[in-house]
């Protein structure tokens, strides 16, 4: 059988390897010993399967000897190919406890209840396709917490300015949220807009915690890599009621009833 060999050398696990065809082929991520299997006609394991589309990017599984092959069985005509270990894995999110970061709750806005209701203590910024799956019942969460919650106003639609959104967010809330997931991303706005808005210029300190929702390490990274490094919680890692405690704690100290 026919292939192109493409050796790795000692990779860590989760690294991302980019392979560009210049017409389709078969791809096959696999460990040193899959490889050998491979090329003796015998079963094996393997990641990536037929590639239609070029490039595309394969992740390791484990640390170790990895291998690419690239071949035509079952298809017709050649193809050439170039693969590359991208630079970096893009780091875990960052667990610090909320409460160490002080810059995301404004001191500024009086609670709710000092306001007759005027402001609120969390706000939501999101896309409107993740209101029913997510940002609803995390509201619901953070009210059963006896939060002031606004969320519905804050829905971002495609037209919309992003940075007047979250401006009149966070001028009328104690703590802003923004949910990053595929849909807000598809929404057009610059992750340059967004890292500015998240973080103060000046003070460099961050002012809005993002909440990563159905999106991978690799989609927030590709989007902005200044984002990726931001004190962020997760949905793939946190559950609803896991991120609402830990907000409802940082505002603790300013909840009616609270020392």
């Amino acid at each position: 059988m026919n292939f192109l060999k493409f050796d790795l050398g000692n990779l860590k696990r989760g690294e991302i390897v980019e392979v560009t065809l210049t017409s389709g082929a078969n791809v096959r991520l696999m460990t040193s010993s899959d490889f050998s299997s491979y090329k003796a006609g015998r079963q094996h394991r393997y990641i990536g399967g037929l590639a239609k589309r070029s490039p595309i990017r394969l992740q390791t599984t484990s640390s170790g000897h990895w291998y690419v092959a690239v071949d035509m069985q079952g298809l017709h005509g050649t193809t050439r190919a170039s693969v590359r270990v991208l630079p970096g894995v893009l780091p875990d999110i960052q667990e610090r406890p909320l409460r160490e970061i002080p810059s995301l709750v404004r001191d500024d806005v009086p609670t709710p209840a000092e306001s007759g209701g005027e402001t609120h203590d969390v706000f939501i910024s999101h896309s409107s396709e993740d209101k029913d799956e997510f940002v609803r019942p995390l509201a619901s969460a953070l009210i059963a917490h006896g939060l002031n919650v606004w969320y519905d106003e804050m829905t971002l639609r495609i037209g919309d300015s992003l940075r007047q959104k979250i401006d009149k967010g966070l001028a009328t809330s104690r703590v802003g949220l923004v949910v990053l997931s595929p849909s807000f991303i598809k929404k057009g706005w610059t992750n340059y807009e967004l890292d500015g808005i998240v973080t103060r210029t000046v003070s460099g300190e961050q002012v809005l915690l993002p909440i990563w929702h159905n999106i991978t390490k690799q989609q927030v990274m590709d989007f902005s890599p200044s984002l990726a490094d931001k004190v962020a919680r997760s949905t793939a890692t946190h559950t609803i009621e896991e991120i609402a405690g830990e907000i409802a704690e940082l505002l603790q100290p300013r909840l009616p009833g609270s020392l």
